[in-house]
C-alpha cells in the first residue's frame, strides 16, 4: 500500500466535551492488483486521528472505494495501520511547524 495523497480537516467540538483534538484525514492510497483490497474504482482511508495528552493515536478508520463512496468491509494489517498513523503524525507534525 502507497499513500498518495491526503486531506486534513480539524474537527471543531463546539460543546468543548472531548480532551485534546480531532484530525479527520482522508488518504488516496494505491494497492497492487494482487492485493484483495485492489480496486480499479481507486481507494481512500478516512482516518480519525486524535491528538490528546496521551499522544497521537487513531480511533478509527474506513476503506472507502473512490467513484462510489462505497465503505468496504476490510481490516488493514497491522503494518499498514502503522504506516497510516505514521503519515499522519508526520503530516501534522508538518503542519503545526
Amino acid at each position: 500500500m502507497e499513500i498518495t495523497d491526503h486531506t486534513v480537516e480539524l474537527i471543531e467540538d463546539p460543546f468543548g466535551i472531548l480532551s485534546g483534538n480531532r484530525f479527520e484525514f482522508f488518504l488516496h492510497i494505491e494497492v497492487p492488483e494482487d492485493d484483495e483490497l485492489f480496486s480499479e474504482k481507486g481507494l481512500k482511508v478516512k482516518v480519525l486521528i486524535i491528538e490528546d495528552e496521551n499522544g497521537i493515536h487513531m480511533s478509527h478508520y474506513h476503506i472507502i472505494e473512490n467513484t462510489t463512496e462505497k465503505v468496504l468491509d476490510f481490516e488493514l494489517e497491522e503494518d499498514e495501520e502503522q504506516l497510516i498513523l505514521d503519515y499522519c503524525r508526520e503530516q501534522l507534525k508538518e503542519d503545526q511547524e
